[in-house]
């Protein structure tokens, strides 16, 4: 048997959440059954989505239990099998948890091959934020080559991919990000055509702003963060603009909600504007995955499309760092380091 250093909920946040919430434990494993592998994890990945697990709320998924482990993606090692589609040895990544070791049953779980990318990539850019903005710009967006995307979040897991993708397309893109160090890596590395600081605005300005760097008007908004953000961008979207709405971060933990644009107002625009808005749940997506990964991998490998990570080293300071990602202070995906890389 095998003890697992876990973190677990231990409350729930009212509002905003704290580290409070959480809590480091100890756990003993028990033995490996038929049909079940052991795994070893090296990566764990966080991700806004699982602010809404901390909630007791109906949504699209269920909430994690007070006391049960944390819901996260991670990259792992096989370290025992006895399910016939995995071997020790190999490097999968499941929905394993905030844990350094898991028992799983192999459902959702996926075989990573180390020599197409670093193995950390299976979280990020070629993982669950990758197939999101592939999806979101694709599909949901119904971008098209000469058009304009606004992409919220811009340096983000998620944001970061779709502007590249969307300027591989001949798009004009326009990204919304946290701070100057953000918007001059979105440009000068992403190759976004301009980045506008959210900081350095409120509503209007930013308003303002999107209409400068958008003089033909907006196509594509890709949300991933209401607030003033989206306020801004809602009035510069062109007639028959699509919004991909992915997430809301800015009112994850409730802040703002009160003074956030009347619904009346917002509503006004998608009428008058003609505008399709989609939600989209990634799980919904996912037998696209094969698709996803037969593009942008040999865009990955050549280079068209970077990826930068934000590591937090240790399981003990995941819930620093997932709060810290919550308030924009990641730069990049943010991951954080479980275990060793394999031998």
């Amino acid at each position: 048997m095998t003890d697992a250093t876990q973190i677990t909920l231990a409350s729930r946040p009212q509002g905003k959440p704290s580290t409070d919430n959480f809590k480091l434990q100890t756990a003993t494993l028990p033995a490996v059954q038929d049909g079940q592998i052991l795994v070893r994890v090296i990566w764990l990945s966080l991700d806004p989505y699982m602010r809404g697990r901390m909630d007791d709320a109906k949504s699209y998924a269920k909430p994690v239990e007070i006391g049960e482990v944390m819901e996260g993606g991670a990259v792992a090692e096989v370290m025992e099998s006895r399910n016939a589609d995995f071997k020790p040895g190999q490097i999968v990544v499941g929905a394993f948890g905030w844990t350094s070791h898991a028992i799983s049953d192999g459902e959702g779980v996926r075989v990573v091959d180390p020599e197409q990318a670093p193995i950390s990539t299976a979280l990020g850019v070629l993982g669950m934020p990758g197939i999101t903005a592939w999806v979101g710009l694709n599909d949901i967006g119904r971008a098209k080559d000469g058009e304009t995307i606004v992409v919220s979040a811009a340096t983000g897991a998620v944001g970061g991919v779709v502007g590249q993708l969307a300027k591989a397309r001949n798009m004009r893109v326009i990204g919304v990000a946290g701070g100057p160090e953000k918007c001059a890596f979105a440009v000068e590395e992403l190759g976004y055509d301009v980045c506008l600081d959210h900081y350095a605005h409120d509503a209007k300005s930013l308003s303002a702003a999107i209409k400068d760097a958008a003089p033909d008007g907006v196509d594509v908004y890709f949300e991933s963060v209401g607030g003033k953000t989206l306020e801004a961008v809602l009035t510069r979207m062109n007639t028959h603009g699509r919004i991909a709405l992915c997430g809301m971060i800015a009112w994850y933990s409730g802040n703002g909600v009160a003074e956030a644009q009347p619904l009346p107002a917002v509503w006004r625009n998608i009428l008058t504007r003609r505008l399709l808005v989609e939600g989209f749940i990634i799980f919904d997506h996912y037998h696209k995955f094969p698709d996803f990964v037969g593009q942008v991998a040999p865009m990955v490998a050549d280079g068209t499309v970077k990826f930068r990570e934000d590591v937090a080293e240790g399981l003990e300071n995941a819930p620093q760092a997932f709060l810290d990602m919550l308030s924009g202070g990641n730069f990049g995906k943010q991951l954080v380091r479980v275990g060793a890389d394999p031998a």
